[in-house]
C-alpha cells in the first residue's frame, strides 16, 4: 500500500510571523516535520503544499520529494485545511502517476512530535477497524470538572455538567486536547467527507511534553525551550 506524507504550511501568519521557516534551534521549523517524515521509511512520498514560494524553496532543501503550489483560494485564513490536503494529494497523483492508500498529514508547527508517534499512528490505522485517526494528548482541564463557559447573560457554567457532579477531575470521564500533530486517512475517507471525525475515528495518545502546537509566540518559547531541554539529554 502506498502511502503520501503532505506537509501543508501556508506563507501567512498573524501571530508569528513566517513561522513555518522561521529558525528554531538552528533550523527552519518546517525542517523538523521533513526530517521527521523521512527518519519514519514509512512514505513512498513526502509532498509539501503552499501559498509561498519562500516555503517551498526550504522544503526543498530540506528534503521534500514534491513541491505543490497551493491555489490562493485554498491559501486564505478563512480557508479550511482539509482541502488544501485534497488539493496536494490529487496533485501528487496527477503528476507522479500514482494511487495513494495511505495519506499523513503531518502539521509543520509542531515539532516536538517523533518518527515512532507517526509510526505508531499509522499502524493504528492499518491495523485496525480506523478509517481515520487523529492524535492528542491528555486534557488538562475538563468539560465535566473545571472547564467552564460563560453565557449571554454573564453566568458561569459548567461547559458539560453531569446528572451526578463529580468532586474530584480524576473521576471525569477521560479528556483529550487535540494536538494539531498527526493525522491518518484512508484514501476513500479523505475524499469522501467533509469532517474530521466519523464513526470510524479513532486516537492516538501522545504525551504532553510532545503535544505543543505552536500558534503565538508564547508557544514558540515553549517549544524552543523543550527542543533545547531535549538536545541536552
Amino acid at each position: 500500500m502506498r502511502r503520501i506524507c503532505t506537509v501543508c504550511a501556508r506563507g501567512g501568519s498573524k501571530q508569528v510571523e513566517n513561522k513555518n521557516i522561521r529558525e528554531l534551534v538552528g533550523k527552519p521549523l518546517i525542517a523538523y516535520t521533513l526530517e521527521q517524515a523521512r527518519a519514519c521509511n514509512l512514505f513512498d512520498t513526502i509532498a509539501v503544499s503552499s501559498d509561498s514560494s519562500e516555503i517551498l524553496d526550504v522544503a526543498d532543501e530540506y528534503g521534500a520529494d514534491l513541491l505543490v503550489k497551493r491555489p490562493l483560494e485554498l491559501a486564505l485564513d478563512s480557508s479550511a485545511k482539509l482541502p488544501a490536503i485534497q488539493h496536494c494529494v490529487q496533485y501528487a497523483e496527477k503528476i507522479l502517476v500514482k494511487r495513494f492508500g495511505v495519506i499523513v498529514d503531518l502539521d509543520a508547527t509542531s515539532p516536538l512530535r517523533l518518527p515512532e508517534d507517526i509510526r505508531g499512528a499509522v499502524s493504528l490505522l492499518e491495523k485496525g477497524d480506523a478509517s481515520n485517526v487523529i492524535t492528542a494528548a491528555p486534557a488538562r482541564r475538563s468539560p465535566y470538572f473545571n472547564l467552564v463557559e460563560l453565557g449571554d447573560n454573564g453566568v458561569v457554567r459548567l461547559s458539560k455538567p453531569l446528572k451526578k457532579p463529580i468532586n474530584r477531575r480524576q473521576d471525569s470521564p477521560k479528556c483529550f486536547d487535540m494536538n494539531a500533530s498527526i493525522y491518518v486517512w484512508k484514501y476513500s475517507v479523505l475524499f469522501e467527507s467533509s469532517t474530521l471525525f466519523n464513526a470510524g475515528t479513532r486516537l492516538f495518545e501522545m504525551p504532553e511534553e510532545r503535544s505543543v502546537d505552536i500558534d503565538n509566540e508564547l508557544d514558540f518559547d515553549i517549544v524552543e525551550f523543550l527542543m533545547k531541554k531535549r538536545s541536552r539529554v
